[in-house]
């Protein structure tokens, strides 16, 4: 059964379950919420401890082998199955296998990254979720526009307390990276005077360590964030992700959103008709930043800019002249809103 992330200290304090499994894409997150069962079996005296990792020819007989060993040190056991790539394999029926039958007296503790819509219909992914002895934790990451309010939260955790420009610029400076944002506000506990944290404060010791993604730059482009959307595309190229990974992602939103400007315009579709209908769905927490692109866009302009993208795809293969990365630039501002095209021509 699912376990949500705000329920597990509560659901700790009272008898452990025989499997915990802890997915999810955001490092920090996970790994706590993984501490925190540890330290719950080592309350509940379970003083032996087994790691297991699943890589691409891990021997799954050992977990069974692990599950039915009586200990030799100790009444209580933890067993920690790490399956990085988030999938068993065929050879997995051994984990199902296991599920149906959990050792006494041990806690089973998987980790492993979020699982995507197909491999949720999976047998062995089904048993995770719904399997009646295990809890399933799934942990999100923390989206942009609660990030702020992550930061000053643990801020408090910390006991630490500070103004809003303070939280304001570790969250520009630590955008994305969770880890980061964490080890600064450690930092900053030993920096401030007291318990007080201001900007200046926040200006002197915390590192720029924003971790950009391509799928973040699109939601800024989505909301007309034209300053911020550069600055991620800078940190992309500063991370060494390619053009075509970038225009791959920018191309695919103005294909989607010049289908439905057309659907909607032209042929009076309704747009939660148009939405449902694109290939990929616009999901409904998309929803509304995809409406207010698809506001300060028409279908023609959104053409244009499909014609801007083939373009820089002609520059990265050689076959035009002129710099991708100020191709991309360009075409990033104007899906903000900036009325620009790849020639440098206004546009209207």
């Amino acid at each position: 059964m699912k376990l949500a992330p705000a329920q597990l200290g509560k659901h700790l304090q009272g008898n452990l379950a025989p499997v915990y499994v802890v997915s999810g894409d955001e490092p920090l997150l996970c790994q706590e919420a993984c501490d925190a069962i540890r330290a719950a079996t080592r309350e509940q005296d379970f003083s032996e401890r087994q790691v297991f990792n699943a890589e691409a020819n891990y021997d799954w007989g050992n977990l069974l082998q692990a599950g039915a060993s009586l200990s030799l040190f100790a009444e209580k056991r933890l067993l920690e199955l790490r399956i990085p790539n988030g999938k068993p394999s065929d050879k997995g029926a051994a984990l199902l296998e296991y599920l149906a039958r959990p050792a006494e007296d041990t806690v089973l503790l998987i980790s492993l990254p979020k699982l995507d819509g197909n491999t949720q219909k999976s047998k062995w992914a089904k048993a995770l979720i719904d399997g009646k002895d295990v809890q399933f934790m799934q942990i999100w990451p923390v989206d942009s526009n609660q990030l702020a309010s992550w930061i000053r939260q643990r801020m408090a955790q910390a006991g630490l307390s500070a103004t809003q420009e303070a939280v304001e610029m570790i969250a520009v400076r630590v955008e994305g990276n969770l880890l980061a944002a964490a080890q600064e506000i450690e930092k900053l506990k030993l920096l401030a005077e007291g318990d007080q944290v201001d900007a200046s404060t926040v200006h002197a010791a915390v590192a720029d360590s924003a971790r950009f993604d391509v799928f973040g730059l699109i939601d800024a482009v989505l909301n007309g964030e034209a300053a911020h959307a550069l600055r991620m595309l800078e940190g992309l190229r500063g991370e060494g992700v390619e053009p075509p990974v970038i225009l791959w992602a920018l191309a695919r939103e103005l294909r989607v959103l010049a289908t439905i400007a057309h659907q909607h315009s032209h042929q009076n579709i309704p747009l939660d008709k148009a939405f449902s209908s694109a290939r990929p769905p616009v999901w409904d927490k998309r929803r509304p930043l995809v409406s207010k692109a698809l506001q300060r866009h028409s279908a023609e302009r959104l053409a244009g800019m499909l014609q801007d993208a083939q373009r820089i795809d002609a520059q990265i293969k050689g076959q035009a002249a002129g710099d991708a990365w100020s191709g991309l630039s360009l075409l990033t501002l104007s899906l903000c809103g900036k009325r620009l095209s790849i020639s440098g021509a206004t546009a209207f």
